[in-house]
């Protein structure tokens, strides 16, 4: 799918307002990161999105052509109920055939060229043409 075509009509009305809601609240850790994408990493098939709404859920960042997305987690991540949902919101979001990547804030604010590497390393795994995770035993 090219980058300019929509995911809004697989969009909940919810996510959409809270897609909008977050790209104007932004961490420090997220602005980085984003001027980073726009500027450090303009490879083919590399356009990212940031804070795309995808079903019942936003993401922080996605590159549609590559079904990426990275996640930038703050210390609340690290809450044993985030934990559970965010283990949750990855698997519904691997069933919609995208890999999810978990950066920290502290790795963002840090170690900038190491996330920007892991990212590029992402973007070089081409992705399964199928848009679901291998069925057991195939």
């Amino acid at each position: 799918m090219p980058w300019r075509e929509s995911r809004s009509a697989e969009a909940s009305p919810r996510a959409l307002v809270h897609a909008r809601v977050l790209r104007r609240t932004s961490t420090d850790a997220e602005r980085r990161l984003w001027r980073h994408l726009r500027h450090r990493l303009p490879i083919q098939a590399s356009h990212f999105r940031r804070q795309v709404a995808l079903g019942l859920y936003v993401a922080d960042f996605c590159c549609l052509s590559a079904r990426l997305i990275v996640e930038v987690d703050g210390g609340q991540h690290t809450l044993d109920h985030r934990i559970v949902y965010d283990e949750a919101r990855t698997i519904a979001l691997e069933r919609q055939g995208f890999r999810v990547l978990r950066v920290t804030n502290t790795d963002v604010m840090h170690r900038i060229d190491g996330v920007l590497e892991t990212i590029r390393a992402a973007l070089a795994i081409i992705p399964s043409p199928t848009h679901g995770p291998a069925e057991p035993g195939a």
